[in-house]
């Protein structure tokens, strides 16, 4: 089973109250290949919200005690996040969940790019917290650039893999 942000399922529960569809989720969500999940809304956020980043660090950082995350006013939203990453981690592994596509840059679900803190658009390597708390528990976590057919292909049962290939999705 692959995990998927819920916001490339086209849900709207973005920060901002969009989404970031990618066809190729919405389909594997459709077909039963995935789940969705969105640990902001799940760590008792709402849509739209303020943006947050973590502070002092990176998701690793976070999970150490080590950073914060906080958003725009200023406010100290790190439980939350921890509490989301944390219903996200019992879910995937209730699911038996081994890899997930996650929404990039974002400070629950970054893999690679996380923003760093000061709302000025600036970007440091690093995942978010959820991402973190997945990858320490043997979950792979890729970004949605990486959501394309042939890096799902191991994680689908072949008969919906024929189906994807056959139905020339290209997401």
């Amino acid at each position: 089973m692959i995990l998927i942000s819920a916001c490339l399922a086209g849900f709207n529960v973005r920060y901002d109250g969009g989404n970031a569809r990618n066809d190729l989720a919405v389909k594997l969500v459709a077909m039963g290949q995935a789940i969705t999940v969105c640990p902001e809304i799940m760590g008792g956020f709402r849509t739209p919200r303020l943006p947050a980043e973590i502070q002092g660090g990176t998701g690793d950082d976070v999970l150490a005690g080590q950073a914060v995350v906080v958003n725009r006013a200023g406010q100290d939203v790190t439980k939350e996040y921890l509490a989301g990453a944390r219903m996200v981690l019992k879910i995937a592994q209730d699911h038996g969940v081994t890899v997930s596509f996650l929404k990039q840059k974002s400070p629950a679900c970054g893999t690679k790019l996380v923003y760093d803190g000061h709302f000025t658009g600036h970007r440091i390597p690093g995942m978010g917290v959820t991402a973190a708390l997945l990858q320490a528990h043997n979950i792979k976590c890729f970004g949605d650039e990486d959501l394309k057919l042939a890096n799902v292909e191991p994680y689908v049962d072949p008969i919906t893999w024929g189906n994807l290939h056959h139905n020339n999705l290209r997401a």
